[in-house]
């Protein structure tokens, strides 16, 4: 790629004192001859993080301060926002991602023609509180998505300025942006990267961040299957429980007419359930189809993202 196209390298960060100059450091040795941005976004830390960012004095460096602390995606958001580069980097601030792994990704994402590309951490310093849900979402994802990319936790990733300005980030979906990045049509590949041991500060990341992480993965694919198409869900389900209601009436009314009562069977409870239950799934799904058609044409937004337009002129 030439060297000349401007970088941005988007960097959250909630109290990494000490991790800052030490990284700044590190980016400048990795691309060293590259024209780029630095922008720290300080998710209301507590500690000296902001100070420290301010005493670098560092001529490519770019401090966003956040009101209060809003998360990691929404801190990515914000940096995606004002990052003026052609090439858009994310990474973490704790010194686990290694910038010298930059120049080859960003020669095959152009030489590949890519929309993104991710890394595939070698060697992982994390504990198993950390790698045990990243391998489960990772399973999850490849089975449910056909998205087959290894690592989907790996912070390191390369996007072009489109791709990125294209992302719509909230929850904790930067655990899944190579997937929302996949579901905008993106072409996305990996390669593996160097993994390092924090150095300093601790570990934001627990279990109770786990559950979060799954409601965020069940509506991405719910997203993703049936956005669009929502009446083939919740329709599909209705039938099930309308249909399992109608044959079990359908039972009794055989009961009935050979002679036998069954006024008060709790079957004949359960199987009117089940109808009523699977009209109101049916209804549900027509409701929320109409609201999918209104959210379209009312914002004038279509149901697709065109990556490039090319075209053969004749000289």
């Amino acid at each position: 790629m030439s060297k000349s196209s401007l970088l941005s390298i988007v960097i959250p960060v909630y109290n990494e004192e000490g991790n800052v100059t030490l990284l700044t450091e590190n980016i400048d040795k990795g691309l060293a001859g590259y024209h780029y941005e630095i922008i720290y976004i300080d998710d209301c830390s507590t500690d000296n993080t902001r100070k420290e960012v301010k005493d670098l004095n560092h001529p490519k460096v770019i401090l966003v301060e956040l009101r209060k602390n809003y998360g990691q995606s929404s801190a990515i958001a914000a940096g995606i926002d004002i990052a003026k580069g052609d090439y858009i980097i994310t990474m973490d601030g704790d010194l686990q991602n290694d910038p010298s792994d930059l120049p080859a990704m960003l020669d095959k994402l152009i030489e590949d023609d890519l929309d993104m590309i991710t890394g595939i951490r070698q060697k992982r310093q994390d504990n198993f509180v950390r790698t045990l849900p990243s391998k489960i979402a990772n399973y999850i994802i490849k089975k449910t998505t056909g998205l087959h990319i290894t690592d989907h936790g790996c912070a390191i990733k390369i996007f072009t300025a489109e791709t990125a300005k294209g992302l719509k980030l909230y929850g904790e979906m930067h655990r899944f942006i190579s997937l929302v990045t996949f579901m905008n049509g993106a072409r996305i590949s990996e390669m593996p990267v160097k993994h390092h041991a924090r150095q300093f500060g601790v570990s934001k990341y627990g279990l109770g961040r786990t559950f979060k992480v799954i409601n965020d993965l069940l509506l991405i694919l719910f997203q993703r299957k049936y956005m669009q198409k929502p009446i083939y869900l919740f329709g599909n389900i209705g039938l099930i429980f309308a249909g399992a209601g109608m044959l079990i009436n359908f039972y009794l009314l055989i009961l009935k007419l050979l002679g036998e009562d069954i006024w008060g069977r709790p079957l004949l409870i359960l199987g009117v359930m089940l109808v009523v239950m699977g009209i109101q799934f049916f209804t549900v799904g027509i409701i929320i189809d109409l609201l999918m058609k209104t959210y379209y044409e009312s914002q004038d937004k279509r149901p697709y993202n065109l990556r490039k337009v090319t075209t053969f002129e004749k000289e």
